[in-house]
């Protein structure tokens, strides 16, 4: 059995760099970076340290300042580290400049969901829809390839198509694409035959940011066994499941969560993936009422849901974690402002339901409030259900 150092030892180590400038202020800057050290422990990485610049616009040539990147080529080389992740994404010559200055593997945020997404795909679906978003991300990257050596490393940012054919010009790498395009065409064609034939069954699909917990409410509203994880994009294809509550039978459907700086070519690979949500008849919004940053996640959300032509649609709010919510509870004597922090979840439950009624508090790890929630849902899909089959009203 390996020890515990000898175990640290084979894991990557990983430096972060994020820009604060004129569109993220400090603050979002670091709360970018704890998500962006969660996405590098998914990708099975450790982020050992943060390097932060204020800068009015990137770098043209190296993103950040000069003086912070010889900052940070000096603490690579003292610490041994291999790999360095801006949390933006960088262009071609970008990249280039800044190995060479580094003398490292490289990553952008884009680089590192992609490989994510490469390692969580199981289904010649998924694994289809991200190389075609890997191989669009690559094209116009060919001439920062990193040299034979270096690549044989493996570690993140490494899985995939740039493994086996490191020299590939852009003349197979467009072909490739030309041919993914086709394969997805195909597959698209075969989901969406599935879902016509289904008939007309109300279709509710849960939407939210990425780890909010939809694969574990998906488990329990169905009766199924989903893959769920405390972990980014646990869940990459699509599930649907029958569910009947009450004596009214639906389809719920798990659907892949959304991140801040989704990549668009990964947005674009999985739109028979999202079809499923344009399909839908009634959202379920899932949301971690514990996480400290859980309004910008639900606008992000909202942002994608825009994008996808699907923001009209019935849409209900339901704050998973409660078990986990904490707040800081302000002394009498403290006369500065209340923030969100020093909301009780009472207080908070009060905030959100004036906004909203239409909006639940439970957590599904320790299946408070379920029954509650099946009880309005059963209620939200009969509306819709009146509406379609008027003439089926013996079932209520």
């Amino acid at each position: 059995m390996e020890n515990k150092t000898e175990i640290e030892k084979d894991i990557e180590k990983v430096v972060l760099v994020g820009l604060i400038n004129q569109e993220q202020n400090e603050q979002q800057v670091n709360e970018f970076l704890d998500e962006l050290a969660f996405l590098t422990e998914t990708a099975g990485a450790s982020a050992v340290k943060r390097f932060t610049q204020k800068l009015d616009i990137p770098n043209s040539k190296t993103f950040v300042g000069t003086g912070k990147l010889d900052e940070i080529a000096r603490y690579i080389k003292e610490n041994e580290i291999g790999t360095v992740i801006f949390d933006d994404e960088l262009n071609a010559s970008q990249l280039r400049n800044i190995e060479k200055e580094l003398e490292c593997k490289v990553l952008d945020r884009t680089n590192l969901i992609l490989d994510i997404f490469a390692k969580r795909a199981k289904t010649s679906h998924a694994k289809t829809q991200v190389e075609l978003a890997q191989y669009q991300y690559l094209l116009p990257r060919l001439t920062r390839m990193w040299t034979h050596l270096e690549r044989q490393k493996g570690g993140i940012g490494l899985r995939g198509p740039g493994e086996t054919e490191i020299e590939t010009d852009r003349r197979i790498i467009r072909d490739k694409i030309a041919k993914l395009k086709e394969d997805l065409k195909k597959i698209d064609k075969q989901k969406s035959t599935q879902r016509k034939n289904r008939g007309k069954m109300i279709r509710v699909a849960l939407v939210g940011y990425t780890n909010v917990g939809k694969s574990t409410l998906m488990n329990l509203l169905s009766n199924s066994d989903v893959f769920a994880e405390n972990k980014l994009f646990a869940t990459l294809d699509t599930t649907v499941r029958k569910v009947v509550v009450g004596n009214l039978p639906f389809l719920l459907t798990d659907t892949v969560g959304f991140i801040r700086k989704l990549p668009h070519d990964l947005v674009e690979s999985f739109k028979s993936t999202l079809d499923e949500v344009r399909e839908s008849d009634i959202l379920l919004h899932v949301v971690d009422i514990s996480h400290p940053n859980f309004e910008d996640q639900i606008e992000v959300v909202n942002k994608t849901l825009q994008e996808l032509g699907s923001v009209a649609k019935p849409n209900y709010m339901i704050f998973n974690k409660i078990d986990a919510y904490t707040y800081s509870k302000k002394d009498d004597d403290d006369l500065t402002d209340i923030t969100k922090e020093n909301y009780s979840l009472d207080e908070l439950k009060k905030i959100w339901l004036a906004r909203n009624s239409k909006c639940f508090f439970i957590s599904a790890k320790h299946k408070k409030n379920i029954e509650d929630l099946r009880e309005r849902l059963y209620e939200y899909v009969k509306e819709v259900h009146v509406t379609r089959f008027p003439y089926n009203d013996f079932l209520y």
